[in-house]
């Protein structure tokens, strides 16, 4: 039986990004798409517990039929798990987000979340981004970012060279790909900057700003960063655990106070 492969994403189902991974996993089985029905970008590992969740059909630009959720990424990755696929999926593909998710940012990142979610249900899994300027005139090559995301697709479903629980987090650079990087994440990539203003009403308001740097860390070759600023596809693997282990036993004294 050929995989079901399941496609989500972050940026929505109408976003190129998905499109084109759409049109490229036809070639290895099965693809079945549930994603938002709105943007919801730095949306991290949102769940929507508060209201009803709704899934419907919509059709993609080319006619393909897809199913559409007012949920969060990972609320379609859980809603397809649970049931409304028509069987297991046997690989998760989130994206591709207009945008690298790298370093530490990729804890907001609803891309991550979705292919964390996969990780979760023991389900091989992997979030897709390709880095690009924001320009309004750009045009970034989804075809051969989604053609990468099979490549290493194939490799996963033939090898499962990952530990249940774990997500590989893919970040493709602008242009042509020198090769490919496994790597670790890296630190902040971006600068954070507040931006006051005045409404047309004259009360205040406030806006996240900043800039994602542009040159490759130096002594930090081994990072997601340095490798996507250096022309290189990124392959970080994920997991979900947290902790801190090198704490524990140094906040093992804790346990000696009373309560």
């Amino acid at each position: 039986m050929a995989p079901l492969v399941l496609l989500t994403n972050d940026d929505g189902y109408l976003s190129p990004g998905l499109h084109a991974l759409r049109r490229v996993f036809g070639e290895l089985g099965e693809v079945w798409v549930l994603a938002p029905e709105k943007n919801w970008s730095a949306a991290s590992r949102t769940r929507v517990f508060h209201k009803p969740l709704r899934v419907y059909s919509a059709q993609l630009p080319d006619g393909f039929s897809v199913h559409v959720t007012n949920g969060s990424p990972s609320d379609c990755v859980l809603l397809a798990v649970l049931g409304l696929a028509p069987r297991r999926p046997d690989l998760v593909v989130a994206g591709i987000n207009a945008g690298a998710n790298l370093g530490r940012d990729v804890t907001y990142s609803g891309t991550v979340s979705a292919a964390m979610e996969g990780a979760q249900a023991g389900i091989p899994s992997m979030a897709v981004s390709i880095d690009v300027t924001g320009e309004p005139e750009e045009n970034p090559d989804y075809e051969r970012a989604a053609r990468i995301a099979l490549l290493l697709a194939r490799k996963l479903l033939q090898n499962q060279p990952i530990p249940p629980g774990v997500c590989l987090n893919v970040n493709v650079p602008r242009g042509v790909p020198k090769g490919i990087k496994v790597t670790r994440l890296g630190g902040k990539i971006w600068t954070e900057e507040l931006v006051r203003g005045k409404d047309p009403r004259g009360r205040d308001f406030f806006w996240f700003s900043g800039e994602m740097q542009t040159t490759p860390p130096s002594g930090e070759e081994d990072t997601d960063i340095w490798a996507v600023l250096s022309g290189y596809v990124s392959v970080t693997p994920l997991h979900l655990d947290l902790t801190a282990y090198e704490a524990l036993e140094p906040l093992r004294v804790l346990e000696d106070l009373e309560l």
